[in-house]
């Protein structure tokens, strides 16, 4: 049996992995496949090789084979930068900031990032993300949308437009505490626990202002109120409670009618952010995988782009 010709290969190309799928002619995702060939682990900064040597086999279509990329492949330290588009924002929009990357064996094309200005003046950013939101997302939909990670990404959306955005430091804050700060020399591994998780969500809930709460992870062990194997979950408990309520209060003070929470998570962080929405008494209503809501969100930019 032939196999269906390829349609479109969409990429989601970050800072630490890649991974790309191959669409059929009526967006159906027919392979996927990853790779850990993040933008600062490739070699030389030879993107071509590697991206042809991941995707190669899919262009049936030889030269004229669409391949759409998202994420920080497109930063400076990419294969070429594109732009970011301000806010508030729609696919049109990211449509008519396409980039076209030079190529002789695939037509490829960066999608732009998104940015935004809050009235307090403050910028912020997001590569790749904006491809989850679109994916995610219907063209009439009302939603908070949260991609949580390293850089959790909080964004607002009104009648499928990305209305702002807020970035969260959530996941690279707390391997930075584990790692190279007094906090993590009493811990013991960091393995799951849920009691412990829960006690640190519900603390930073009640309790607005994280930094008066990060150093009882070190005191809770000094003086044994929590074992060493789980004063990891205790401050993930206290890092993405905090994010919560922090993110919950900023969107109250937005409007009276609280949109419907959609999680865009893998299943790890889908459990642990599914619980702290949970206790900060704001239910997630939806739940996608990361993957497949970008490439859901690479092929409607396809679309719209053709």
């Amino acid at each position: 049996m032939t196999a269906p010709p390829t349609g479109l290969v969409g990429v989601d190309w970050g800072t630490s992995n890649l991974r790309a799928f191959r669409f059929g002619g009526d967006g159906e995702v027919l392979e996927r496949r990853e790779s850990g060939d993040g933008i600062l682990r490739v070699e030389n900064s030879d993107f071509e090789a590697t991206l042809k040597s991941l995707v190669g086999d899919w262009l049936d279509a030889g030269p004229t084979t669409p391949i759409l990329m998202c994420g920080m492949i497109g930063s400076r330290q990419g294969w070429r930068e594109a732009p970011y588009v301000a806010c508030p924002a729609d696919l049109d929009g990211l449509t008519r900031q396409v980039v076209a990357v030079p190529a002789d064996w695939a037509d490829i094309r960066i999608s732009p990032g998104l940015s935004h200005l809050t009235d307090g003046g403050v910028a912020d950013v997001m590569r790749g993300e904006e491809a989850q939101v679109f994916g995610a997302v219907d063209a009439a939909d009302d939603a908070l949308l949260v991609a949580p990670g390293t850089h959790s990404k909080w964004a607002a959306v009104r009648q499928g437009r990305v209305i702002g955005f807020k970035t969260y430091l959530t996941g690279e804050l707390y391997d930075v505490l584990v790692r190279a700060s007094i906090l993590g020399r009493l811990m013991d591994g960091e393995a799951p626990d849920d009691a412990a998780f829960t006690l640190g969500v519900e603390r930073a809930v009640a309790t607005p202002g994280l930094l008066g709460l990060l150093f009882s992870t070190r005191s809770e062990g000094l003086f044994e109120h929590l074992p060493a194997t789980a004063l990891a979950a205790y401050l993930s408990g206290l890092l993405i409670g905090s994010e919560v309520a922090e993110g919950l209060r900023s969107q109250a003070a937005a409007g009276p009618s609280p949109a419907p929470v959609i999680l865009v998570a893998s299943s790890r962080l889908r459990r642990l952010y599914s619980t702290a929405f949970g206790l900060a008494g704001h239910p997630v209503s939806r739940v996608i995988d990361g993957g497949d809501a970008a490439a859901r969100g690479l092929w409607r930019l396809h679309e719209a782009m053709t």
